[in-house]
């Protein structure tokens, strides 16, 4: 693939797999550059700038359109109906993940003292403003 665009660049593999799928998916031809350098050791990705995501130029502004996509704030779920997004409750964005932190504690009590103690904490966070909160039953 000569002539090749770099559409963008991403810091983290599971980021970088994540677009260069929805590219596939939508049958865009793309490349992974730096991709196994990064995948061996991911120190080296603020070096080399990333895991890089290139297409032809003629593919390019297709690619960003497609890689711009929205975040739904209703989908349908079959069987269950309709099902409305999280969103953050100090700036309503839906830019949010569920995160859930396990202490090593908790495996130590586990295999050494059979004991099934979990020690950690799970909470939703906010990526447009960092804001982090508990989940609830909601």
């Amino acid at each position: 693939m000569p002539n090749l665009v770099i559409l963008c660049r991403y810091r983290d593999m599971p980021d970088a797999l994540l677009a260069w799928s929805i590219l596939d998916s939508a049958g865009m031809e793309s490349l992974l550059i730096d991709e196994i350098t990064i995948r061996m050791d991911w120190l080296w990705s603020n070096l080399l700038g990333g895991v890089k995501i290139c297409v032809r130029p003629e593919d390019a502004e297709d690619a960003i359109q497609i890689l711009k996509v929205d975040i739904p704030e209703k989908f349908n779920v079959e069987g269950v109906g309709d099902f409305e997004q999280p969103r953050c409750p100090q700036c309503h964005s839906l830019n949010i993940s569920y995160e859930s932190f396990i202490k090593p504690a908790t495996y130590a009590c586990t295999f050494f003292l059979y004991l099934p103690i979990r020690i950690g904490r799970t909470r939703w966070k906010c990526q447009s403003c960092n804001h982090a909160w508990k989940p609830t039953d909601e």
